[in-house]
């Protein structure tokens, strides 16, 4: 596997095309077909592997249109243009981006670039006055997130990151059992993420382009299951590395175990890694029951189980729904939903201070809000 996006395609379909035959926790979608009057109109920012993936499941959405695109490397601009329908007066370059301004006909812009440049692509959309959608992680640490979400709240833009999975239905529904208190209190969580990396020359390989690595990447899924599953924020954390290929992984970390700390007592115990596939689970433990996700971060389809029996839910286009989710909530005026720059900055936070422990030899580091 050469990326993150071989991995969370192909790691989740070994799984998921096994059927589920006990009573089902669940049947019903978790949300209606999203309807409005127009619909939101998306440019999307940095044409690589995971754009394209964005751009095919736009074209099951509802109320969400993608319309525009930004790149550095014009050779793609004729596919995309014939490709998506893309007109000569939505196509935009990095040195040009600041004339979006200028054009009526672009909502929001989704930056989907290499990590290290999120901080200043975000600016850049705030400043010519668009709604921001980012790719997780949100920047290189907390600092630059909430200078991101200042930007976006100076300007009066939304600023959203890229939690897919907070609008996919297994989830949602593993969400609403907690909510509703159907595990009882929550004792316990295990999580783990990650995939053998490829090609040594990618820039998720590069700190100054990657911010960091598994950790930054992967290990955003393994931080924010663990917070969805127990709805608090962690208050502590201790982290370990191991590095089984110091040449590859001279610039970023390989493998990263981590411990979060819970005010309720709760210990999650999270794993990422650049250094072996089938590493795709969440499991939470509760007084009355549990759930466990496998697969359970990637692009589906998810499933799940519980001491109830399986959680059937619709498999659904992640990326559809997270555009019409978004769209939704922006054209219709509904609360945000729990993706906005904040869920992001506090993401952040927690890998601030795991990267703080693995420095300080995985000595127990105490999470600055």
């Amino acid at each position: 596997m050469n990326s993150r996006r071989d991995f969370l395609q192909t790691l989740s379909l070994s799984i998921g095309a096994a059927a589920l035959v006990q009573p089902a926790v669940a049947d019903t979608p978790i949300f209606d077909t999203p309807k409005a009057d127009k619909q939101l109109r998306v440019a999307l920012m940095g044409l690589g592997g995971y754009a394209n993936i964005v751009a095919r499941g736009m074209q099951e959405c509802k109320v969400a249109k993608l319309v525009g695109i930004v790149t550095g490397t014009p050779s793609k601009i004729p596919e995309w243009k014939q490709k998506y329908g893309i007109e000569d007066k939505n196509v935009y370059n990095y040195e040009n981006l600041h004339e979006i301004k200028n054009n009526p006909d672009i909502d929001l812009v989704y930056v989907i670039t290499p990590n290290s440049l999120h901080h200043k692509h975000v600016l850049q959309v705030a400043a010519a006055g668009k709604h921001v959608l980012c790719e997780k992680p949100v920047a290189d640490n907390a600092k630059q997130a909430r200078e991101m979400i200042a930007a976006c709240e100076k300007a009066g833009v939304k600023f959203y990151i890229g939690y897919r999975l907070h609008f996919e239905p297994h989830t949602r529904e593993l969400i609403r059992m907690r909510e509703a208190g159907e595990f009882g209190k929550i004792k316990h969580v295990n999580n783990y993420a990650g995939f053998t990396i490829g090609d040594p020359t990618q820039w998720r390989l590069k700190k100054a382009l990657a911010g960091g690595g598994a950790m930054m990447d992967v290990g955003v899924y393994s931080t924010n299951g663990a917070r969805y599953c127990t709805g608090e924020e962690p208050v502590w954390v201790t982290a370990q590395e191991s590095k089984t290929d110091p040449v590859k992984f001279k610039d970023v970390d390989e493998t990263v175990t981590f411990q979060l700390g819970f005010p309720s007592g709760i210990i999650a115990n999270c794993g990422c890694t650049y250094n072996f596939n089938h590493a795709e689970m969440l499991r939470v433990m509760g007084e009355k029951g549990w759930a466990e996700m496998n697969p359970a971060f990637g692009y589906g389809p998810i499933r799940g189980n519980t001491d109830k029996g399986p959680i059937e839910q619709p498999d659904v286009n992640h990326q559809a729904y997270q555009m019409d989710g978004i769209a939704d909530a922006i054209l219709n005026g509904k609360p945000d939903p729990n993706v906005t720059g904040h869920e992001g900055l506090k993401d952040m936070l927690v890998i601030d201070a795991v990267y703080e422990s693995l420095r300080k030899g995985g000595a127990k580091v105490f999470i600055k809000q």
